[in-house]
């Protein structure tokens, strides 16, 4: 198996890029509404923009249904998209299966949350792993040894112990590497990890994700790292954009924007994750009133900023017109899509 090290280009070249990315789902029309005009479409994920550089990971957060994973299948074109574009390497990319998908799925791999449902129980580890490299025509003249490498790779280590395994008699953090080694088989650029550890026990979790940190160092990859738990994006991802029904409402890099949110429903996410040094009974201004509401219908989302019905700032603007972003303070790139940071507007 060739070196994925090999063949890369310095850290921080620009691999994949999602700009106004736009995803909508047709809704089923029901027998009533068949000679009706209007079309209903879930907005699932509206003008994205992302961009994937060697090296760094940058992070997706969001709640349940907020759009992460849409995002995560458009880039590995799984779904066509409505709108928008994606590029690698500068150029404009559509694939519709075929040679062109399988060339493009050689640079651009994904990691599936549940990794029981995403290896075939039927099949031993062998054997997925030998399709993947075969597929990508990376088994070289040694397909065992390209096969010890892989697992060697993911930290399965003696490899014979696991190749003739099936998937059900690994435990779920096994499963989980052995799904990061397959995606390796094609010696991808940038992998879509899609909520790699939330299926996996707590006690694992930091395992999985100091597994991918290492591949990110090592084979200078590019990782796009969906998660709702904002808490990991900071300990892992190098920039964090935060999503919410369907757009993105902040962005900046991880420290600044975990420490320091500006969009308040970022900070709505930050206190409600689990603090041991929260005093109890201790409720912060989101946690009452609108902040508890549920997200909105992205089948007709909200007019304007798509959080203003549950926002405890919302202004009359924000229930009309849909926020730009806006550079916030001084932390170069911190930039937030919400009203409060119009200055010229406040004037």
């Amino acid at each position: 198996m060739t070196s994925i090290q090999d063949a890369k280009a310095p850290a921080g070249e620009v691999v994949l890029e999602a700009i106004g990315l736009t995803k909508h789902f047709p809704v089923r029309r029901r027998l009533r509404d068949l000679f009706s005009k209007e079309h209903d479409a879930v907005h699932a994920v509206d003008d994205v923009h992302l961009t994937l550089r060697r090296g760094q990971v940058v992070a997706l957060v969001g709640e349940s249904g907020s759009g992460k994973s849409t995002v995560a299948r458009l880039l590995a074109q799984l779904y066509p998209r409505t709108g928008g574009d994606i590029q690698l390497h500068g150029t404009s990319t559509t694939v519709k299966g075929g040679g062109n998908f399988r060339r493009y799925a050689a640079q651009v791999q994904m990691i599936f949350q549940d990794p029981f449902a995403s290896l075939n129980p039927v099949h031993t580890i062998r054997y997925h792993l030998t399709r993947a490299l075969r597929i990508h025509h990376n088994a070289g003249d040694d397909l065992d040894t390209a096969l010890a490498e892989l697992l060697t790779r993911v930290s399965l280590t003696p490899p014979e112990r696991y190749l003739d395994k099936f998937p059900h008699e690994l435990s779920g953090g096994q499963r989980q590497r052995v799904a990061i080694a397959r995606a390796l088989g094609a010696n991808p650029e940038a992998l879509l990890a899609d909520e790699p550890v939330s299926m996996l026990d707590v006690s694992i979790r930091l395992g999985v994700l100091n597994l991918l940190r290492d591949l990110k160092e090592r084979l200078n990859l590019a990782i796009l790292y969906i998660t709702h738990d904002i808490a990991s994006a900071r300990y892992f991802a190098d920039e964090t954009l935060v999503m919410y029904a369907g757009r993105m409402v902040e962005g900046g890099d991880s420290e600044t924007v975990t420490q320091t949110p500006a969009h308040p429903y970022t900070r709505l996410l930050i206190d409600s994750a689990p603090d041991p040094d929260r005093l109890t009974g201790d409720l912060n201004p989101l946690d009452e009133d609108r902040g508890n509401g549920e997200p909105p219908s992205l089948i007709r989302p909200p007019s304007g900023c798509r959080f203003h019905p549950r926002c405890p700032a919302a202004m009359a603007r924000c229930s009309t017109d849909l926020p730009v972003r806006l550079e916030i303070g001084d932390a170069p790139g911190h930039w937030a899509a919400c009203w409060l940071y119009d200055k010229a507007g406040a004037q």
